[in-house]
């Protein structure tokens, strides 16, 4: 039996884009001489849908998209995930579920029982847990088909009834099949590896895994769809953060043609590179924008968010917007040009003095008497902010935000200032992390200044100012941050590894009572294993400080 893995990039509600898509390679699928193609989880109306699934329509589009589909399959099968209606009245509306379609027909269906229901996941928001299993069978194999989280055993939710595999495996099954919608993080491929070969080792089947591709606003998937014996070793590994088809010749128990192999190694800043690209060029197409603006300020951040939509956009599609202030230096505004001669984008300067002290003017009256302070500071960066808004709205721009987590997570930003946009490019790369991806951009070649890798960081919003005079060293708050964000440590745990008492509760403090500013920023395109956003839901006015 010739198994094809189709590992696609789905968009969110566009049900004749995603079925033309799938159409098209259940085509090439039967050209290369495949006798069944599988596609990933929830590909007809894509991943994660979200309330679209409380639309009685749109569960109706994705039944119609699916007998389109079998209308295609007439010498050729396929496996495609999608959402269906439970039937009973007890429960939920919908299941997780997907079709083995053969000939035409809608022959078994196969529905989801572990539902996940934490960080970027609700699931249970909207599916039943599945409570019936059945193999499938297809040219005289039985297949065990599973759909994602249903082959990484989570038993500890007491929604979760059983586990699918443990009542597959009783039906004497030839292979394992799992479809799924696997988030990216820089962490998650070795864990997903790791979990999926030991399920083939459990229950001593071969399978296949087949993950999407591509990134749905914030959520990012990065592919990497896997091949396995039923020893648990790794056989083949398909693109990372690229959508590829491949089919593999299944006899017996055996894939054949492949010899275990390791899983590949890519770096954190590598794939986070990648992922970030992915992210900007998926955002902007399935959102139906063609150009960025962003604000140049001749510093690292804004000088990776640049590079990064140029690789992603075309440096023709980039606008980046020079805005010195009364307190930039000369070298902020040349390592911004130089950057611009450096990726060829296309740049404005405009200076906002003036701006500026119109406003402190309008002030004066009111501020009488009152010191130069943060206000003043604040008041600049939203004239910067007014001025990328300006831009966006009279040429059509999308403007980029240049923040990065560490400032997200501290609050060293200002509202409707330098956090305006619509999608924060690196919200979830930590500062220490940013600087990797300069020196990672820069391994064939200067592209990010030198200047703006060494010197230090500042906003320049008064005198002299730098970052450090309102933060902890970046290399001591990252790892903090870390310990309390990623980990979910105490701060009695994190001052135990030997971090100092008040610091510790200092930058935990400042993360808290930084909620109300994360309300209000763009969604952030997400790498880590706990980004700001839909996955991290913290209370605005809540006590607890850790």
């Amino acid at each position: 039996m010739n198994i094809a893995l189709a590992q696609l990039n789905y968009h969110i509600g566009n049900f004749e884009y995603n079925t033309k898509k799938i159409i098209d390679h259940i085509q090439l699928a039967k050209d290369k001489g495949a006798d069944l193609v599988v596609f990933a989880e929830l590909a007809i109306c894509g991943y994660p849908p979200r309330d679209f699934l409380e639309f009685d329509e749109f569960i109706g589009l994705c039944e119609t998209a699916a007998q389109e589909i079998a209308a295609h399959c007439k010498v050729i099968a396929c496996i495609v995930g999608l959402p269906v209606r439970n039937e009973v009245l007890a429960g939920k509306d919908l299941y997780n579920a997907a079709y083995f379609i053969e000939e035409g027909k809608v022959k078994a269906i196969a529905k989801k029982a572990l539902l996940p229901n934490y960080d970027v996941f609700d699931e249970y928001r909207y599916f039943e847990p599945a409570t019936q299993f059945e193999c499938i069978t297809f040219k005289g194999r039985k297949i065990a088909l599973t759909i994602c989280e249903d082959l990484w055993n989570i038993n500890n939710n007491p929604l979760y009834i059983s586990n699918p595999m443990d009542e597959l495996i009783k039906q004497s099954p030839d292979l394992m099949i799992n479809i799924a919608a696997s988030p990216f993080s820089y962490c998650h491929d070795d864990e997903r590896v790791v979990v999926l070969a030991d399920n083939a080792k459990k229950y001593k089947l071969p399978l296949l895994y087949v993950n999407q591709v591509g990134a749905q606003t914030e959520i990012v998937f990065d592919g990497g769809s896997l091949a396995f014996d039923r020893e648990g070793n790794l056989l083949d590994e398909m693109a990372y953060f690229k959508e590829e088809l491949k089919i593999y010749e299944v006899e017996g128990d055996v894939i054949k043609g492949y010899t275990p192999k390791t899983h590949r190694t890519i770096t954190d800043i590598e794939q986070i590179y990648e992922a970030l690209v992915l992210g900007i060029k998926d955002y902007f197409v399935k959102s139906g924008f063609k150009k960025a603006v962003l604000g140049l300020s001749g510093g690292i951040d804004s000088a990776i968010v640049c590079a990064l939509a140029c690789r992603a956009l075309g440096a023709e599609n980039v606008m980046a917007v020079l805005m010195p202030s009364k307190y930039s230096s000369d070298h902020s505004i040349q390592d911004a040009l130089d950057l611009v001669k450096n990726i060829g984008c296309q740049h404005e300067i405009i200076p906002i003095k003036e701006a500026a002290n119109a406003f402190d003017n309008m002030m004066a009256s009111a501020f009488k008497g009152l010191p130069f302070n943060l206000t003043e500071e604040n008041i600049q960066a939203r004239c910067r902010g007014i001025i990328v808004m300006a831009m966006s709205n009279k040429f059509g721009y999308i403007l980029l935000n240049t923040s990065n987590k560490s400032e997200c997570a501290v609050g060293y930003g200002t509202l409707y200032g330098d956090m305006c946009g619509a999608i924060g490019v690196i919200g979830d790369v930590y500062k220490t992390q940013v600087y990797q991806l300069a020196y990672y951009i820069n391994k064939d070649g200067v592209v990010i200044p030198e200047n703006s890798i060494v010197k230090p960081p500042s906003a320049e919003l008064r005198p002299g100012q730098k970052d450090s005079d309102s933060l902890p060293d970046y290399d001591i708050l990252d790892k903090i941050l870390f310990q309390y964000i990623e980990l979910k440590q105490s701060s009695s745990s994190i001052i135990a590894q030997g971090y100092d008492d008040a610091l510790v509760r200092r930058i935990i403090k400042m993360v808290n009572t930084a909620e109300f500013k994360r309300y209000q920023t763009p969604p952030i395109l997400r790498v880590s294993p706990k980004a700001f956003g839909m996955g991290r839901r913290m209370p605005i006015v809540g006590k607890y400080l850790s």
